[in-house]
């Protein structure tokens, strides 16, 4: 970076820290206005997209407002603009939803009223994601103050229903026309205490659902009957050896660095000790490494699902949730270059790249063989109660999101 170059960035580093206070009334203002999805009994994102599309407005940019109509018939928006006349983005995503609050008696302040406390802020969603949405909002709002041209264009979208899988979000603004194929995408929605962490890919994830159908019968009886619990405790047994012992591939991106297939949710069957249940519901949870595909996956349970041992009861398995694989972006692509260089000037470390279980937007374009990463610095207490952002960490992130766009 030339010496004017980085004198320009000085400039706005020194803005961006004399916005702390507004960053904090921002936040806490956003904190005040629910965004959960309906599906876990909220109203959506529609008015904190409002809040800050106005926010936006104020600053001299007009976002653009994509909406789509959920399966319950609530819009969900999201909202997304482009500032620059470069030939390539680097778009900044974070999302505008964040999951229920959980036992409210677990929370020590109120969820949806800001507490600021030991230089953090408390509250549902103000890491998950908060700080993301925050850190893009600034260090545009920085950038354009500064009339700096800039190296990339700066794009910014706010997206809807990341926390119940995108569908109507990311995953519909993907088919928009928006993005270019040579875009590059940065996530603020994955925390490394440090901010020492760049995660390049993520497993595929898919939730199964096993309902196995006998015969209730009395406890004292059952000979009469066809024990649906005792049935599926040997079939999820069976189909958790064949899982882990065929797809045992390992890849040392990810931590762990193999597939996991866990038995996890178990429904309630019966209402008391003395009845033999006749229908049995439960779920395993797994998390694939890319190279495998989830079709296949599928069938192996099914097939299993068909053998003698299991002929005396009726067994269904489902996919209750699927999210496909893609394949990582490669440690060398321009955007974790990128990423890393701008760490490495502010902070004077080189972070590691990493794979996770988890999933992100950054899925999105890596399925269409977009780069795109996911990095930001905190505690990761996100879904949990008296969750909170550290605000100097949002200072920080905010200077390293605006120093992309000046990088060599």
């Amino acid at each position: 970076m030339s010496d004017s170059m980085q004198k320009d960035y000085d400039d706005i580093a020194a803005m961006i820290e004399s916005s702390r206070g507004e960053m904090v009334k921002t936040l806490s203002d956003m904190i005040a206005i629910p965004a959960i999805s309906p599906k876990s009994g909220g109203a959506g994102e529609g008015k904190r997209a409002d809040f800050l599309s106005a926010l936006l407005k104020n600053w001299g940019f007009d976002a653009k407002r994509y909406e789509y109509t959920d399966d319950s018939g609530v819009k969900r928006p999201s909202l997304v603009l482009s500032c620059g006349s470069e030939e390539r983005t680097v778009w900044i995503i974070g999302h505008m939803d964040t999951v229920a609050v959980g036992d409210p008696g677990l929370w020590k302040t109120d969820p949806f009223k800001a507490h600021v406390e030991d230089g953090k802020v408390y509250g549902r969603g103000a890491t998950d994601d908060g700080h993301g949405i925050l850190c893009s909002l600034y260090a545009l709002h920085a950038l354009k103050s500064s009339g700096i041209k800039l190296r990339y264009n700066f794009g910014l979208v706010l997206a809807a229903d990341e926390e119940i899988g995108s569908r109507f979000g990311m995953a519909k603004l993907m088919s928009e026309g928006i993005f270019k194929k040579d875009d590059m995408f940065v996530v603020p929605d994955f925390w490394s205490k440090d901010g020492d962490e760049i995660e390049i890919g993520e497993k595929g994830l898919l939730w199964i659902r096993i309902t196995v159908k006998g015969k209730q019968v009395h406890a004292s009886t059952p000979e009469a009957g066809k024990n649906a619990y005792r049935f599926a405790a040997m079939f999820v047994m069976e189909v958790d050896k064949h899982l882990h012992s065929k797809y045992d591939a390992k890849d040392p991106l990810f931590d762990p660095s193999y597939s996991t297939f866990e038995m996890t949710k178990h429904e309630k069957n019966v209402d008391s000790v003395n009845i033999i249940p006749g229908v049995d519901v439960s779920y395993i949870d797994c998390r694939i490494l890319p190279r495998y595909k989830i079709d296949e996956i599928i069938a192996d349970v099914r097939s299993i699902a068909k053998r003698d041992e299991f002929s005396g009861v009726q067994i269904e398995v489902e996919q209750f949730a699927r999210e496909d694989p893609a394949m990582a972006t490669s440690a060398d692509a321009e955007v974790v270059r990128l990423l890393e260089d701008s760490i490495f000037k502010l902070r004077h470390m080189r972070p590691k790249k990493i794979g996770i279980g988890g999933n992100t937007v950054a899925l999105f374009p890596r399925k269409l063989g977009m780069q795109a990463v996911a990095w930001s610095t905190g505690d990761d207490i996100a879904h949990q109660p008296n969750e909170y952002v550290v605000i100097d960490n949002l200072v920080e992130d905010t200077k390293v999101l605006a120093h992309l766009f000046f990088s060599d």
